[in-house]
């Protein structure tokens, strides 16, 4: 699924595009993906003004001056500009027109969202959603001190209690197995039995692999494209994740593979002991 690199680099595609732009018009193919659509959405979003967009881990925030438009791309979705005179296809759900040109929602699967928070309702931060959520792993409230000072009382996998989002939110699964392993942490290790100097690690692997994700920008994997149509080409970085059996590209160690809270866990069995 989109994780925090592919939802960064649907927003800094789409952001030059949208940004100060009027929408003209809206359409809505279905009633509503993993939520229902907000209702009367054409008349609160029409002749209205994109401030700016934002994102808060894998949520992509689209700011008007009455309230803030949260899009989400489920396992599958994908955010596009092209020509609104476009045909629609299957999967196409949703548009968000400006004159000459639109953003399209695509979601095979049709696990993702699009939902409305107007100002009425209070600031974006406390939104449902959003209230709860961890901090973001390339800001400065991200730490090894914060890492540290979280997992004290976690007896969990470390590659679990990353993914729980509620320490830093967007790691996601595969840039946890490539964090982890360079970081050089077993993902199976307590989270409470990993001291100070190795979460320093862990900080620097994290704020490493993702900027280098979104760089190449992200990574694709079956109908993930960004805002541009082209694909990412992180994976082809990819150190563990994905590489069950093979050798390890440091240590020519076997790549093992695990799972973990039904999620797949990639490690060397040299490298991270």
């Amino acid at each position: 699924m989109p994780e925090l690199p592919e939802v960064e680099v649907t927003r800094l595609g789409v952001a030059p595009h949208v940004e100060g732009q009027e929408v003209t018009s809206v359409v809505l193919r279905r009633e509503g993906l993993r939520w229902p659509f907000p209702a009367n959405l054409e008349q609160i979003l029409s002749g209205k003004r994109i401030l700016k967009t934002s994102r808060r881990g894998k949520y992509l925030l689209l700011h008007f001056d009455h309230g803030v438009l949260l899009v989400h791309l489920g396992m599958t979705g994908n955010l596009r500009v092209m020509p609104t005179k476009t045909p629609a296809q299957k999967h196409d759900h949703v548009d968000l027109a400006f004159g000459k040109q639109m953003l399209r929602l695509t979601d095979p699967r049709r696990f993702g969202a699009l939902l409305w928070h107007s100002n009425e309702d209070g600031a974006i931060e406390e939104h449902l959603l959003l209230r709860k959520l961890g901090v973001e792993p390339l800001e400065s409230g991200f730490s090894a001190e914060l890492l540290f000072k979280q997992s004290r009382s976690r007896t969990a996998p470390i590659k679990q209690v990353l993914l729980s989002g509620d320490i830093v939110v967007g790691v996601g699964n595969i840039y946890a197995s490539e964090s982890l392993f360079r970081a050089k942490i077993n993902p199976k290790t307590p989270a409470n039995r990993i001291g100070l100097k190795r979460y320093q690690a862990l900080e620097l692997a994290i704020r490493q692999i993702l900027a280098e994700a979104i760089t190449k920008g992200g990574s694709t994997l079956k109908d993930f494209v960004g805002a541009d149509g082209k694909t990412g080409y992180f994976q082809q970085s990819y150190f563990v994740y994905d590489r069950a059996g093979e050798p390890c590209r440091v240590c020519q160690g076997t790549i093992r593979h695990i799972m973990q809270g039904q999620r797949s866990s990639f490690y060397c069995v040299n490298c991270q002991k």
